[in-house]
């Protein structure tokens, strides 16, 4: 039976006398989420291994890539990993400040890390290296578009928990998001470590 009173001309309470959230029940249903985000980026990868040579006459991945802009690149995510590290150190010491301002530093890489994919692909594409110039090109700007979609998503989360976190403080709730928010963030930096290495280092040779 339920715990709600319903005596007639009493007030309905609609309020919960328990944790609605079973133990550890968010975060498997995160690594569940995760997985299934690992078959996309697992089929554009192997679409990559496909395609990867198809340029269609055109330049290839040696003339086409700037490994030192993109390692460049590859230090803001991973810095970004490290922060957040951080961020999740103050969390647990229950340090809201700390917290918020370690986050503050996370999403100034990830917009780092979005801004020069910008220039990369501006500059790819005024090269006349589009999406429709040959079928690399178009599995190169789906698995790294793909991956930055990812990373624009993680900034705008990252925005809106900093903003619950300053309103309401180190709740259970908001530490059960940004232990979901850090699940996430890492799984883009390892995602984008293959990028990095099966895309533009092997792109390269």
């Amino acid at each position: 039976m339920s715990d709600i009173a319903l005596t007639p001309g009493a007030a309905r309470a609609y309020h919960l006398d328990h944790e609605p959230h079973p133990e550890n029940g968010t975060a498997l249903g995160f690594w569940l989420y995760l997985m299934s985000d690992c078959l996309i980026f697992a089929a554009l990868f192997a679409t990559w291994g496909v395609l990867g040579r198809s340029y269609a006459g055109g330049p290839g991945g040696a003339e086409l890539f700037d490994l030192k802009l993109v390692a460049i690149n590859t230090a803001f995510l991973l810095l970004s990993s490290i922060t957040f590290g951080f961020a999740m150190l103050q969390n647990q010491q229950g340090k809201k400040g700390g917290t918020l301002g370690w986050l503050a530093v996370t999403g100034v890489f990830g917009l780092c890390f979005l801004g020069v994919e910008l220039y990369e692909f501006a500059h790819l594409i005024h090269v006349g290296a589009t999406p429709q110039s040959s079928a690399a090109m178009s599995a190169f700007f789906t698995l790294v578009g793909t991956h930055g979609l990812h990373v624009t998503f993680g900034c705008i989360w990252l925005v809106v928990l900093m903003i619950q976190i300053a309103q309401h403080g180190l709740t259970r709730e908001n530490k059960r998001r940004l232990m979901c928010l850090s699940m996430f963030w890492h799984f883009l930096d390892v995602v984008w470590i293959g990028v990095f290495t099966f895309v533009y280092l092997m792109g390269v040779l």
